[in-house]
C-alpha cells in the first residue's frame, strides 16, 4: 500500500505543476492554434484571402488577447501582404512580449527594425543624414517665414476691417471682390472709400492717405497665454479673438504674431 500511496502523491504533484505552468491566457501555444478563428485565418491565408485572414486573426485576439500566435500571423500579414509597417511593428512587438523565448525572436526583432526603417522612409524620404539635416533646417526656416507672413496679413486685415467698421469705409481684399462685413457709404468718392492692401510688404502700414491706424501686434514669447495677454495689455479676451479671426487662442505658439485690439 505504501508504494501506491507514494505513486499517488507523485502524480498529484505533477498535476499541480502542470497547472502552475499554464500561459497567462490559460492556453498553450498548441491550443492557441486550435482556436476556431485562428484555424479560419490560416485557411484564408492558404486561399490567399489576406484581408479575410486579418479579420479572422483579429477576431481570434478578441477571444484571446494573449494569443502570441495570432499576433505573429497579423504581424506577418501587415508586413508582407498589406504594406502597413506601423501595424506590423505593433503585432510583432506583442508577439515577442508574449513569447520572448521563441526560436524566431531575434528574426522578429530584425523585422521590427526593418519596418521602422520603412516607416521613417515613407514619412520623410531623404538621401543622407547631412542632406536630411540641411533640408530640415531649410523647411524650418521657410515655415517660420510663412508663419510671420500669415501673421502680418491677419493683423493688417483685422485692423483694416476694424477701421472700415468704425469709419464706414470699404477695404479691398487681395484678388478684389467685396470684403466681408463692409459697410461703404454710397455718397463718398470711390477712391476715398477704398483702402488698398499693400502688395509687397504686408507688415507695412497703409499709406498716409488711409484712415486706418497702424495695427498693434505682439509676438508670442515662451510661457505667454491668451489670458495673460489680456491682463498684460488691458484688453478683453473676446476683443482679442475678434481681432484675430480664425486663430485658436487656446493653442497659440511661440513666435506667432497676434493683432492687439484697442484697450
Amino acid at each position: 500500500m505504501s508504494f501506491w500511496l507514494r505513486l499517488a502523491v507523485v502524480v498529484g504533484v505533477l498535476w499541480l505543476s502542470g497547472l502552475s505552468g499554464c500561459t497567462p491566457s490559460g492556453q498553450s501555444p498548441v491550443s492557441e492554434e486550435k482556436e476556431p478563428h485562428f484555424v479560419l485565418g490560416k485557411s484564408r491565408v492558404n486561399a490567399m484571402d489576406f484581408r479575410g485572414a486579418i479579420e479572422a486573426f483579429e477576431q481570434c485576439l478578441e477571444a484571446n488577447p494573449h494569443s502570441a500566435a495570432a499576433h505573429f500571423e497579423l504581424g506577418w500579414l501587415y508586413d508582407e501582404k498589406e504594406s502597413d509597417p506601423a501595424a506590423a511593428i505593433y503585432h510583432y512587438q506583442e508577439y515577442v512580449k508574449l513569447n520572448p523565448s521563441a526560436d524566431n525572436a531575434e528574426v522578429i526583432k530584425q523585422r521590427i527594425y526593418r519596418c521602422k526603417q520603412q516607416l521613417a522612409a515613407d514619412v520623410l524620404p531623404l538621401p543622407s543624414t547631412p542632406a536630411a539635416q540641411q533640408q530640415l533646417e531649410k523647411l524650418s526656416d521657410q515655415n517660420r517665414q510663412l508663419q510671420d507672413e500669415v501673421g502680418k496679413w491677419r493683423a493688417y486685415y483685422a485692423s483694416q476691417l476694424a477701421a472700415a467698421k468704425t469709419n464706414s469705409t470699404t477695404i479691398t481684399p487681395p484678388g478684389g471682390g467685396p470684403p466681408p462685413d463692409a459697410n461703404p457709404i454710397s455718397d463718398q468718392p470711390a477712391a476715398a472709400s477704398t483702402a488698398a492692401l499693400p502688395r509687397s510688404n504686408p507688415g507695412r502700414p497703409a499709406s498716409s492717405g488711409s484712415t486706418a491706424a497702424a495695427p498693434r501686434t505682439h509676438k508670442i514669447a515662451p510661457g505667454e497665454t491668451a489670458v495673460g495677454l489680456t491682463r498684460k495689455f488691458g484688453i478683453k479676451l473676446s476683443s482679442l479673438q475678434a481681432a484675430n479671426p480664425g486663430v485658436n487662442l487656446s493653442r497659440i505658439r511661440v513666435g506667432q504674431v497676434l493683432n492687439l485690439p484697442p484697450p
